[in-house]
């Protein structure tokens, strides 16, 4: 049995002026004063605690498509519930209890993987776009930045129902673009504990006290609207989404891009988010294609 192949958004059609709204976001007219102006403020944000939210970023046309694509992605959604700890490792009873990879969550959340997302869709149109790329890379203060090469995370759709959540955790790469598309009737809030930890240092003692509840006075919440794109820098702050209530699902598109090319999420992380694993993931845990030595 073959492997079919997987179709995924042409970059080289990557005009979304029909999507963005250019009066507020001119993606472009990348020279213009606004969007320079833009920019400097997401870099202004990033410095600050390494997040950004740009409110109204779709026409609302296009949020409107989006929301009625990501509920008909809904019932592709891969769930699992099981405990993890905030580097999604193994437990390790020679640890001292203390130590945040002692501290097991219950971990509900579901996720719609890049290749059951139509090519067509907004959020895999904007996804692929040049012209999204070139400026969230400005906002970062980067040349350029890559997709992940990854064939399941490099977008995804997160989906969490009434009662579900995403425990306390660090993205796999440098940094998440990410925009809701619709929004709980309660809950579901976004909190993070902004640069926890760098690139050189875990900071296991900080981490441990966000992770336990015992630090909350570092911990900043945001309330979260369709269309809102949020830059956030989750390979070094902790982050989580609370509990959802009621019978509208919150759907969230992430966009992973890196500062790096070739890279791809650990196998075992795959297995545990997506059930499922690639070649690619295979192939990528011999060679070890990480931006970074961090604990995950």
């Amino acid at each position: 049995m073959t492997t079919p192949v997987l179709r995924l958004a042409d970059a080289e059609i990557g005009d979304i002026t029909d999507l963005v709204d250019t009066e507020l976001y001119p993606l472009h007219d990348f020279d213009s004063v606004r969007l320079q102006a833009l920019i400097e403020h997401a870099r202004a944000e990033l410095a600050e605690d390494g997040c950004c939210v740009l409110s109204g970023f779709l026409r609302p046309e296009a949020l409107a498509q989006a929301g009625v694509e990501g509920q008909q992605l809904s019932p592709k959604t891969f769930y699992s519930r099981r405990l993890v700890n905030v580097y999604f490792t193994e437990n390790d009873p020679t640890l001292p209890e203390q130590d945040p990879r002692r501290t097991f969550m219950e971990r509900t959340s579901g996720f719609v993987t890049r290749d059951m997302i139509p090519p067509d869709a907004v959020i895999h149109r904007i996804y692929v776009s040049p012209m999204m790329k070139r400026f969230i890379a400005a906002c970062l203060n980067e040349e350029v930045i890559y997709e992940y090469a990854d064939p399941y995370a490099g977008l995804v759709q997160n989906v969490l129902p009434t009662g579900t959540q995403q425990p306390w955790h660090f993205d796999t790469n440098e940094f998440i673009v990410s925009m809701m598309t619709q929004k709980p009737e309660q809950g579901g809030m976004f909190e993070y504990s902004p640069m926890i930890r760098s690139r050189t240092e875990e900071n296991l003692e900080g981490v441990g006290r966000v992770v336990r509840g015992e630090d909350r006075e570092s911990v900043k919440i945001l309330e979260l609207n369709p269309g809102d794109l949020q830059i956030f820098k989750g390979r070094f702050s902790a982050h989580r989404v609370t509990q959802v209530a009621g019978s509208r699902e919150r759907h969230t598109a992430i966009f992973a891009y890196s500062e790096q090319p070739g890279i791809i999420g650990r196998a075992e992380r795959t297995r545990q988010l997506y059930g499922r694993l690639s070649e690619a993931h295979l192939e990528a845990e011999a060679r070890k294609v990480r931006s970074d030595a961090l604990l995950d």
